[in-house]
């Protein structure tokens, strides 16, 4: 590994952790409660991280949705909507880190309903699952991690919320990504190899992202981070 990828891989890593740090500052402050917009808390979030890191951009729009709202896939505009005491929300944040992106995603449950805690339960297991299946598959595409991680929700009795499973990371920006550049998602169709060479020479970094719903129940959850390092 040349000392530019090392250090690549360093600011990759404190991006995150710095995101990190300010997800754990949101429910450290008990900034998640009912009664907020989703715009407020979306408002409030913007505000900590630059109080907290000195984050004055996102590298993409800040997503807050609850209840109903977790259903939609990232490109959509919900209404914006009054957190209920009994709803399930997530945070989906891309803060500008000294220049290099981090994205980050988390689920709360308000109240006890017990579907809405066993998905947000499961979002990190099959996380989990679904980086072991990568680390173990050395020359895995795009497309076979995306079945991979499809096999895992369907076989927790979920739905998935999007048509990818995740996208390149680096420095911003790394890469101008739309819905047509499918090499730079891990979806169907991307038959590149994840281990590869980016348009600049240096190895690919993914961020694996999970989007579970129950549509019977109107509800979803989100969980995302760092895949390969």
């Amino acid at each position: 590994m040349s000392l530019v990828d090392a250090d690549r891989i360093a600011a990759l890593r404190d991006a995150e952790a710095k995101a990190a740090h300010l997800f754990a500052e949101i429910e450290a402050r008990g900034l998640v409660v009912a009664g907020k917009t989703e715009r407020q808390l979306s408002d409030e979030v913007r505000d900590l991280a630059g109080e907290l890191l000195g984050v004055r951009r996102f590298w993409h729009k800040r997503i807050v949705r609850a209840g109903v709202n977790t259903l939609e896939p990232y490109r959509s505009n919900p209404p914006d909507r009054v957190v209920a005491p009994d709803d399930i929300l997530f945070f989906d944040f891309g803060p500008l880190l000294e220049e290099w992106e981090a994205d980050f995603g988390r689920t709360y449950v308000l109240g006890d309903d017990p579907h809405k805690h066993r998905l947000a339960a499961d979002l990190p297991r099959i996380w989990e699952a679904g980086r072991a299946h990568f680390l173990a598959t050395p020359d895995i595409t795009g497309a076979q991690l995306f079945d991979h991680v499809l096999g895992l929700i369907a076989e927790a009795g979920w739905g998935h919320g999007a048509a990818h499973a995740g996208h390149l990371v680096g420095e911003f920006p790394h890469e101008r990504i739309n819905g047509d550049q499918l090499d730079c998602y891990i979806t169907t169709d991307n038959d590149q190899p994840m281990r590869r060479a980016d348009a600049a020479g240096h190895p690919c970094h993914w961020i694996l992202e999970i989007h579970l719903v129950d549509r019977d129940r109107g509800f979803g959850g989100f969980f995302e981070q760092l895949l390969d390092i």
